[in-house]
């Protein structure tokens, strides 16, 4: 019996963890496009500065950003507030909240590769479809987008990673609530602070397994590049 419930509190665990990366990574990717975009042609003097707010989370401890996103997420400040007058639920310990989190915390990983792979693109290709007669849509959609799949599909695989991974953001604005919040990383901490080290070791060895397989992709992706 006790087995029977340990083992649907992993699949639930598990679920949400995959529903709350695939989000995450969609949101980011339609945001990351224009973003990187922008980032990689922009000359704005304050380019430096959104640059080093979006990059901010790759250094900032995340239970640092975990406790500003509370702050900011409860209902005494005016984005909590305003969420809870529209949708009369608290956005801190809900699924939105932890959404919002990943989305801010994951957004570098997917910025950059992407912001990277638009700086490679010769800039004659992009004067050439100019040249002949194609609107800037077109030019993005037949020759930008193409040459920069590597990149878009990198920040997809480190985004969809990284947020399977949160520790910090996670138990700071979502908590522990079973089929809302208890994603696998905050499961396994539980498992371990109730002494449940054999389980706790299934999970970890999942987590070591998927971590692999995302880097091992990252390494073929790479290589089939150079070639």
């Amino acid at each position: 019996m006790f087995n029977n419930l340990l083992t649907n509190e992993i699949w639930l665990a598990t679920l949400l963890t995959l529903k709350l990366a695939t989000f995450t990574t969609l949101i980011l990717l339609v945001m990351a496009i224009p973003l990187g975009w922008w980032m990689s042609q922009s000359k704005n003097r304050l380019k430096p500065i959104i640059e080093a707010c979006i990059t901010l989370p790759l250094i900032l401890p995340p239970t640092v950003l975990g406790f500003y996103l509370l702050v900011l997420f409860s209902p005494q400040n005016p984005v909590g507030h305003a969420w809870l007058s529209v949708f009369d639920s608290s956005l801190v310990f809900s699924f939105y909240g932890l959404l919002f989190g990943s989305i801010i915390y994951s957004l570098p990983f997917m910025v950059q590769p992407i912001r990277d792979a638009f700086l490679k693109i010769d800039r004659d290709l992009l004067d050439a479809s100019s040249t002949l007669g194609a609107s800037f849509i077109q030019t993005f959609r037949y020759v930008v987008l193409p040459l920069s799949k590597h990149g878009i599909t990198t920040g997809c695989i480190l985004a969809f990673a990284h947020t399977v991974g949160e520790f910090g953001v996670v138990l700071l604005i979502g908590g522990n609530i079973e089929s809302e919040t208890r994603v696998l990383s905050i499961l396994l901490y539980d498992l371990i602070e109730t002494n449940q080290m054999d389980s706790a070791n299934q999970v970890a060895l999942a987590l070591v397994g998927f971590a692999f397989f995302v880097l091992l992709s990252l390494s073929m992706l790479r290589r089939s590049v150079k070639i």
